[in-house]
C-alpha cells in the first residue's frame, strides 16, 4: 500500500491529533477528489497548495460534522464567548497584518469548537475550523497564554500548512512507489529470503517520512513566528506567549505522560526552542509582568468543571475554599477556587452550597466588572438548576445586553423555565438572523416557540440548528415534519403562511444538500 491504513471515520476530540488528523482524514477524501479535476494550483501566500479554497472548506465542514456529533463537543455560551471574543481580535488582526486574504476570509468557517476533554490539546482542521479541549483553557493563567495557541492554529489555516501537507505527501507517492518496486525486485532475486527486499521498502518509506516531517516542522515555525505577530498586533502581550512557550517546554522536559498530545504534534524542537526564546526575549523587555486576572482564573477554573473530572476532584475543589491555601491566594486565585467550588457543587447536586458559593464569590470580585458579570451569570444557572426559573430571570437583563450571547441564551432558558417567554423570542429572533450558524441559540428559541404554542416555529427552529450542525439529513426531516404540520393543520388552527413559505423554501434548498451528504457517506473513503 502506498498510504498506510486510515481510520473509518475522523478522531474524537479525545484523539485529534493537530494537522496530522486532519490529514489522515484529508487523504481520504482528497483522493477521489483527485480524480474529479478538482485539485489546481494556486498562487500567492499559500505556495505549493494544490488545493482549492472551496474543496478545502468541504472538506473541513464533513470533519467539523462529526465532531459536532461528538459527546465531548460542547456549545457552553459562557465558555465560547470568552474565546469568541479572542478568537474574534485574532482575525481582525490577521486581516490587518494581510495574512487573512479576502478569499479565504469568505470561504472558509472561521469556528472553534471546543472539546470536553482534560488533555492539553487544539488543533487546526481545514476550511477554519479549530479544535480546543478545555484541558488547555484550564492550564492557562491569563488570556494572552490562550491567544497565543489560538494565534499558532489561526496561522496554521491562514498559511494553508493542510494543504500544502497533503501536495507534499502525494509528491512522496512515487518515492514511496518506487522504493517497494526495488523492494519487490530485490526480495526476488535475493537469496536472504527477502531480507534485503525488506530493507529497501522500509528505508523508502524512512526517507519519505523524514521529508515530510521536515516539512511539518517548518511550518510549525513559521505558524510560530506568524502567529505571534497575529497575537500582539491583535494587542495581547508577548509576555503570554513567553508564558504559555515555558509551560509546555515544562511538560516536556517532564516526557509527557499523555497528557500534552500538544506536544506530540507540536514538538519543541532545538532550534525552534532556540527561535522563539530569542524572539521572546527581545518583545518582552520593555513590557510589565501579566497580572493574574479575575475572570480568567474564573474561566479556567470553569473549562476543568466542565471536562468531567470526577467526584473526588469536585469534592476536593469543593473543599478547597475552606482551606487555608485560599486564605493566602492572591485575589484573581481566590476568585478561580471560589467559581470551581461553586460549580462543583452544582455538579455534586448540592444546590444550597452553590447558592451560597456563589453568593461568596460575588461579594469576593466586586469592583471588577467582567468577574461581576461573571459571577452573575454562575448565580443564574444555579438558581436553573435548581428549578427557580423566575430568581433565575430576576439575575439577567438580555434587552441591557443585546450583544451578550450567555446572557441571551441563559435568560431565554429562565423565560421558558419560569413559563414566561414572550420577552427574549424578539431578542433570539434577531440574534439568529445575524448569526445564523448559532445552534445553540436556534435550539433555545425552538424551546421559546414552544412554550408560546407556536408550533410551526418551533419545528423551523429545530430544523435550522440541524443546518447549523451540518446535519441536513436531519434538517431535511424536520422541515418535512413541518410542512406535514400545515397540511394537517384543521380548521381551528391558525397557520402563519409567511412562515410555511419560508419553510417550503429552505426546504428545497436543504433537501439537496441533504441528498449530496446522504450520496457522499456512501463514497468510499480509501
Amino acid at each position: 500500500m502506498l498510504r498506510p491504513p486510515l481510520p473509518p471515520r475522523p478522531p474524537a476530540f479525545r484523539h485529534a491529533r493537530p494537522l496530522l488528523a486532519a490529514l489522515l482524514i484529508a487523504s481520504q477524501v482528497l483522493w477521489p477528489l483527485q480524480g474529479h479535476a478538482q485539485v489546481q494550483t494556486l498562487p500567492g501566500l499559500s505556495d505549493g497548495a494544490e488545493m482549492t479554497a472551496t474543496a478545502e472548506r468541504q472538506l473541513g465542514d464533513r470533519i467539523a460534522r462529526e465532531l459536532y456529533r461528538d459527546p465531548d463537543y460542547v456549545d457552553d455560551p459562557v465558555l465560547a464567548d470568552y474565546v469568541q471574543d479572542i478568537w474574534q481580535r485574532l482575525l481582525a488582526a490577521a486581516r490587518t497584518r494581510g495574512e487573512l486574504t479576502p478569499e479565504l476570509d469568505e470561504r472558509y468557517a472561521w469556528q472553534v469548537m471546543i472539546g470536553r476533554d482534560r488533555t492539553v490539546n487544539a488543533f487546526a482542521l481545514p476550511g477554519g475550523y479549530l479544535g480546543l479541549h478545555t484541558g488547555l483553557i484550564a492550564i492557562t493563567e491569563t488570556r494572552d497564554e490562550l491567544a497565543s495557541v489560538l494565534g499558532h492554529e489561526l496561522t496554521h489555516v491562514t498559511q494553508r500548512h493542510i494543504s500544502r501537507m497533503l501536495t507534499q505527501q502525494s509528491r512522496q507517492a512515487p518515492l514511496l512507489l518506487a522504493a517497494m518496486i526495488l523492494g519487490g525486485l530485490a526480495a526476488a532475486k535475493s537469496r536472504s529470503g527477502g531480507d534485503l527486499g525488506m530493507a529497501a521498502m522500509v528505508g523508502g518509506q524512512a526517507m519519505a517520512m523524514q521529508k515530510q516531517l521536515d516539512f511539518s516542522r517548518d511550518m510549525e515555525r513559521e505558524a510560530d513566528r506568524i502567529g505571534f505577530g497575529v497575537m500582539t498586533q491583535a494587542g495581547f502581550s508577548p509576555r503570554g506567549a513567553a508564558a504559555m512557550f515555558e509551560k509546555l517546554q515544562y511538560a516536556s522536559r517532564l516526557n509527557d505522560n499523555g497528557s500534552y498530545p500538544y506536544l506530540r504534534s507540536h514538538p519543541l524542537t532545538g532550534e525552534r526552542l532556540t527561535e522563539m526564546e530569542a524572539r521572546f526575549q527581545f518583545r518582552t523587555e520593555a513590557v510589565a509582568p501579566l497580572a493574574p486576572q479575575m475572570e480568567h482564573a474564573m474561566i479556567a477554573a470553569r473549562a476543568r468543571v466542565l471536562s468531567r473530572p470526577g467526584a473526588d476532584l469536585l469534592r476536593q475543589w469543593l473543599q478547597a475554599v475552606d482551606s487555608s491555601e485560599f486564605a493566602r491566594a492572591r485575589p484573581a486565585q481566590q476568585a478561580g477556587m471560589l467559581y470551581a467550588a461553586a460549580r462543583s457543587a452544582v455538579e455534586l447536586r448540592d444546590l444550597k452550597a452553590a447558592r451560597a458559593l456563589a453568593a461568596r464569590l460575588a461579594a469576593r470580585v466586586q469592583g471588577d466588572a467582567p468577574a461581576e458579570r461573571l459571577a452573575r451569570l454562575l448565580q443564574a444557572e444555579v438558581e436553573l438548576d435548581a428549578g427557580n426559573g423566575p430568581a433565575a430571570a430576576a439575575l439577567l437583563d438580555p434587552k441591557a445586553h443585546p450583544k451578550d450571547r450567555a446572557e441571551l441564551v441563559l435568560a431565554a432558558q429562565a423565560a421558558v423555565a419560569a413559563r414566561q417567554p414572550d420577552g427574549v423570542a424578539a431578542l433570539l429572533r434577531d440574534w439568529v438572523a445575524l448569526h445564523p450558524r448559532d445552534a445553540t441559540a436556534w435550539r433555545t428559541l425552538s424551546a421559546v416557540y414552544g412554550a408560546q404554542g407556536e408550533t410551526l416555529r418551533a419545528i423551523r427552529a429545530d430544523a435550522e440548528a440541524n443546518v447549523a450542525v451540518l446535519d441536513y439529513v436531519a434538517a431535511r426531516d424536520r422541515f418535512r415534519a413541518a410542512q406535514d404540520w400545515v397540511r394537517q393543520a384543521g380548521p381551528g388552527t391558525r397557520v402563519d403562511h409567511y412562515e410555511a413559505s419560508i419553510i417550503d423554501t429552505r426546504a428545497r434548498e436543504v433537501e439537496a444538500r441533504a441528498k449530496e451528504q446522504l450520496a457522499d457517506k456512501d463514497k468510499p473513503l480509501q
